[in-house]
């Protein structure tokens, strides 16, 4: 019968799960801003947009899924603004929402983006996991993130 963990096990657990995720969330944004001068906000509401219908999505949801702030979120949208990868579209049926949409400029370089990270994370996560067990992370985080949200 197995024995349950103790605390120090536990929490080496839990520590070298945080630290898998940092140095390879580093590696990856690292590669993504030296190859498209994407910050990690920027690439992550591009690759949340390119996964979009029509590419857009609300500014207050794509803020809320982004996980930044109202004015973290406006900083990052005028600068995808600027470098015309996004526009502001007021909707047509309530005044009050405003979406962020993907320029044609800007569905390339998310698309590219997007490819890229993918390439990465074969050669940063899958190559050294596998398949399987690349998968089985994934659902793992997916419980624990399903999970603790729910109580949260």
């Amino acid at each position: 019968m197995p024995t349950e963990p103790d605390d120090d096990e536990v929490v080496t657990w839990w520590g070298l799960v945080i630290e898998g995720y940092l140095t390879t969330q580093d590696r990856l944004m690292t590669e993504i801003e030296k190859r498209f001068g994407l910050a990690p906000a920027s690439f992550d509401v591009l690759l949340r947009l390119v996964r979009s219908p029509d590419y857009r999505m609300p500014m207050t949801r794509l803020a809320h899924e982004a996980a930044l702030s109202s004015g973290g979120f406006t900083k990052v949208a005028d600068r995808l603004c600027e470098a015309g990868l996004i526009r502001r579209i007021p909707s047509d049926q309530d005044r009050r929402v405003i979406y962020a949409c993907l320029t044609e400029h800007g569905i390339d370089i998310a698309q590219q983006a997007r490819s890229a990270c993918a390439d990465i994370l074969r050669h940063t996560v899958l190559a050294p996991l596998g398949p399987d067990a690349s998968k089985s992370l994934a659902q793992a985080m997916r419980i624990l993130r399903d999970t603790n949200s729910a109580e949260a």
